[in-house]
């Protein structure tokens, strides 16, 4: 791999405020391309990619989102969706019954989702773009499901917002490579006394990034997040769905 390929991986940032530069169709296909160009589980391609341009509708998903601005304000919002649709087609076009509902559908066909953005988003990256993923639309995941009219066995994973930044954020410290990087067996010996080290670099991450407004290490950040619950709709929501149900 190129030096410069990894240091790019290496520098990334969620970027939330963007130039009015617009970015011009032929480039968007050009990145959802590169994004079709991600390995796919025996070659199922799962994702759909849907581009939404309509204001009214970026306001919605902006709310949908946790009133997330830059969802409505960025040059570019796409929504990925985990789309087993176009599969049943075929099992119809071929007069073969589908078996739909299996978790493993569900496992290959979202993985397969973030494979795509992903190398979508490492496009955008290497020409000078910058992105932030948009988890929140699935804060009220059925109301972005009628907003874009999604039908059965397709739902959406995440958003993407891109443009050319207009800001210029530090990298934001990952886990010691000791801690999540293992050889031959699990083995977390020794993880919580780095992760505590760990915590001291994020708090001073989030002090210069806030201008001292907000201290919090890692360990601290994710203990608060895991004691509420986390959108416990969605279990019933991918059942309805198709999803999940065996």
């Amino acid at each position: 791999m190129s030096q410069d390929v990894i240091a790019l991986l290496k520098q990334h940032r969620s970027i939330r405020k963007f130039t009015d530069q617009p970015v011009s169709p032929a480039c968007i296909e050009s990145l959802i391309e590169a994004g079709q160009s991600a390995p796919t589980s025996s070659f199922i391609q799962a994702c759909t990619v849907i581009q939404v341009k309509d204001s009214a509708k970026r306001a919605m998903l902006a709310e949908c989102a946790g009133n997330q601005t830059y969802v409505e304000t960025a040059p570019v919002f796409l929504v990925f969706c985990a789309d087993m649709q176009r599969h049943q087609q075929m099992c119809e076009l071929h007069q073969r019954e589908m078996l739909s509902g299996f978790t493993e559908q569900f496992i290959t066909a979202t993985v397969d989702c973030a494979l795509f953005a992903q190398n979508t988003a490492i496009a955008a990256e290497s020409i000078g773009m910058g992105i932030v993923y948009i988890g929140g639309i699935r804060n009220q995941i059925a109301r972005v499901t009628e907003i874009l009219e999604l039908p059965e066995l397709v739902y959406p994973v995440f958003g993407m917002c891109l443009g050319y930044p207009d800001q210029n954020p530090e990298v934001k410290p990952r886990l010691p490579l000791s801690v999540i990087f293992k050889q031959d067996r699990y083995d977390d010996h020794g993880d919580l006394d780095e992760i505590q080290s760990y915590d001291k670099e994020v708090d001073q991450y989030y002090q210069t990034r806030t201008g001292g407004n907000k201290s919090m290490g890692w360990s601290d950040q994710i203990a608060g997040m895991l004691e509420k619950e986390a959108r416990p709709h969605m279990l019933e929501y991918l059942q309805k769905q198709g999803y999940l149900k065996r």
